[in-house]
Parts: structure tokens; sequence; C-alpha cells
């Protein structure tokens, strides 16, 4: 009879638990059309990418009607191209420039100048840098190009004053794309630092003053410590966005003059829609995906807690 008990009880066990995985089915069945849709259109083309970047795919000719497996043709032709080095030279510097050090250091220095402010100036210099953010990059890009071209407002205000201006989109283009696109981004990264500094308890940084800290010091030693979590989110959305800029630079000086100002975004797009080759231009796209990999991982290590 025991056995008997124990045999029942072991398959209402199982019918339970066939019950709850059914339950959990059910439950997670509304997620599928989000799901196939995040297959469709972000797992999809990164696995075409990675498939057409061994391919010669071209958008004319053989390599469109038939693209044939060429393995590692394009990587090899990649890493002897002068024109990718010095792209990848280029996007390191925008990235640097722009990002890291633009945006990143301007958004912290404005969110720290504005704590203890008063909510009237606050909300004045927040609008102010917000705006350029929420202008679409195209009108951003046309901005800069108006106001940095020969015949552009810059050199219009210094011969006002005597002074001879110059076409510095030519004579300076990553200047001049730097310039611009820490103008655009650098709104993100002041939210991201105001938030976090309004997380900072108030009784720390009284301490920290009480045993005699400095400003800056207590910036290094209690202030920064306290937001690192924001500082490597703030750098690697950064980072991530900047890796993508093209627009900006394209609508500037579209990678001129030569290839000066060429990042990879740049260079990929030619190669696979100027030039029609499409196996090319994702091989190139693919060091975008590295490089950002690259710049992640130096800041989860460099900024991790105790490093």
């Amino acid at each position: 009879m025991a056995v008997t008990h124990e045999a029942a009880g072991a398959v209402g066990r199982r019918a339970l638990a066939r019950r709850a995985r059914a339950a959990g089915a059910t439950r997670h069945l509304p997620l599928a059309p989000a799901l196939i849709l995040l297959v469709l259109f972000f797992l999809g083309p990164v696995i075409w990418s990675v498939y057409s970047s061994f391919t010669n795919a071209a958008l004319t000719g053989e390599g469109a009607a038939s693209p044939q497996w060429v393995g590692l043709e394009n990587f090899r032709r990649l890493f002897s191209d002068p024109n990718v080095s010095n792209g990848i030279w280029l996007t390191v510097v925008f990235v640097l420039g722009s990002a890291v050090i633009g945006q990143n250091l301007l958004g912290l220095a404005i969110a720290l100048l504005m704590r203890g402010r008063s909510k009237t100036l606050r909300g004045i210099v927040g609008a102010v840098v917000v705006s350029a953010w929420v202008l679409p990059e195209v009108v951003s890009a046309f901005i800069w190009y108006a106001f940095l071209g020969q015949d552009g407002t810059l050199n219009a205000v210094m011969k006002f004053f005597g002074m001879s201006g110059q076409n510095w989109l030519y004579s300076d283009p990553m200047l001049a794309v730097i310039i611009a696109n820490i103008w655009r981004g650098t709104a993100f990264s002041m939210l991201v630092y105001n938030a976090a500094l309004a997380d900072v308890p108030s009784d720390v940084q009284e301490a920290a003053a009480l045993d005699g800290a400095t400003g800056w010091r207590r910036l290094w030693s209690v202030t920064l410590p306290l937001i690192r979590a924001s500082i490597v989110t703030n750098l690697m959305l950064i980072t991530l966005q900047t890796l993508s800029v093209f627009t900006l630079i394209y609508v500037m000086t579209a990678g001129g003059p030569g290839f000066a100002s060429a990042t990879l975004p740049v260079l990929m797009y030619q190669q696979a829609f100027k030039f029609s080759e499409i196996g090319y231009g994702t091989a190139i796209s693919l060091l975008l995906l590295v490089i950002g990999a690259v710049f992640s991982f130096i800041y989860v290590r460099v900024l991790k807690p105790g490093a």
C-alpha cells in the first residue's frame, strides 16, 4: 500500500511539474513577437554582415547576381590597405577627442558646475546644452558646415576683426568634425552625470571637507569613486555612439580632403555603396565591432572597483 501511495505521489508531482512548465511557456508567449522582431532586425543583419564579409558580394556585376565565397580574401586586402589603416587611426582619434575627452569631460564639468546653482540657471544651461542634442544629426552637420566653411560665419567674424580666415573644413577636417560632435553630444553625458551626482550623499562631502580636503581632493577621492559605475556606463554608450557617427562627417567633409577625415563608417560606406563592394565594406564594418569591444574592455578593466 505504501508503494502505491509513493507511486501516486510521484505521478502527481510529475503532473504538477508539467502544468508548471506549461504555465511558464504560456506566460512567456506574449514575448514571442518581440523576440521574432529582435532576431529579424538585429541578429539577422549581424549574421548577414558576417557572412557577406567572406564573399565578393557587390551591388553590380557578377558579385550581385551570384556572390562567391572568398574566405579571408577581404580581410587580407583590408589589412594591406593603407586607407583602412588610416581609417582606424582617424576613428580612434575621433572617439578619443570627441567622446572620451570632449563629451565625457565637458559633460562632467557642466554637471559639477551646476551643482548647488539656482533652479533657473540650471534650467537655462540644461536647455541650451540639450537643444544641440535633440537636433537631427544632419541639421547639426549643416550648421557646422555653414559655420566653418570658406564663406561661413566664423570667417565672417574673423574678417570683421581684421583677421584672415580659411576653409577650416579643408585645412583641419578632423578638428572640425570633433568639435561638431562634442557640441552635439555633450548633453547626454551632462544628463548622466547630473543624475549620478544627485545620488552622492552630501554628508560624505561634508565629512571630507571637515577633514580638510580641498575641492579638487574631494572630487578625486570622494565624488569620482562614488560615480564610477556611471562613468563606465557613460563612456561605453558615448563611445559606441561615436564609433557609428557617419552623417555628421559625411555632410561636413565627405571624408576629405582625400581621406583626411575618412573614419571607418565613412570608408565602409564608400567601399560598399560608392564602389559597390558590399563584401569588402562589411569586412570593414566588423572592425568597428572589434574597436568597440576593445574600448569597452579597457573601460571595465581600468575603471572597475579597486583598479
